[in-house]
C-alpha cells in the first residue's frame, strides 16, 4: 500500500514536471508559429542581387513624361 503512495506522489511530480516546462515554453514564445516553417520550402524565393537588378531596371526604365520635354 505505501508504495502506491509513493509512486502516485512520483507521477504527480514528474506531470507537474512537464506541465511547467510546457507553459515556460509558450510563454517564450516557441510555440508561435507552427504552419509557416512547414510551407517555407515550397515558396520559391529570389536572391537578392536579382531583386537588386529587377529593381533597377524599373527605375532607369521608368516612361518619359510629357512635363519632360519641351
Amino acid at each position: 500500500m505505501g508504495i502506491i503512495i509513493i509512486l502516485i506522489a512520483i507521477s504527480l511530480s514528474i506531470a507537474v514536471l512537464f506541465l511547467t516546462i510546457f507553459y515556460w515554453n509558450m510563454k517564450s514564445g516557441q510555440f508561435d508559429d507552427t504552419y509557416t516553417p512547414s510551407v517555407r520550402i515550397l515558396f520559391d524565393n529570389k536572391p537578392q542581387k536579382e531583386k537588386q537588378a529587377k529593381q533597377e531596371r524599373s527605375e532607369y526604365s521608368a516612361p518619359a513624361t510629357s512635363d519632360d520635354h519641351p
